[in-house]
């Protein structure tokens, strides 16, 4: 699969949020605006999982139907991928 820009973008933001937050360790502030931002760097790895997980399966079910082979299995599979990744 490739990937494209946006999800490119979308984790190099996670990565700076996750650094952001070693620097807030770091700094030793508060236990809650620490656990704060984690919850967002969390929020936004769901995200990025949702978007490619969505995307992948876009690209799947085309090429699945283009060779005329039925996609039911692929939207099981994408499912389960959102379920194991939380």
């Amino acid at each position: 699969m490739q990937y494209d820009d946006n999800t490119k973008k979308r984790l190099r933001r996670l990565e700076g949020q996750v650094r952001g937050v070693l620097k807030m360790m770091e700094e030793e502030k508060d236990c809650k605006e620490v656990v704060s931002q984690l919850s967002a760097v969390r929020s936004a790895a769901d995200k990025a999982i949702a978007y490619i997980v969505a995307v992948n399966l876009e690209q799947c079910i085309l090429d699945e139907k283009e060779a005329g082979r039925d996609t039911s299995k692929l939207v099981q599979q994408a499912f389960e991928l959102l379920v194991k990744s939380r």
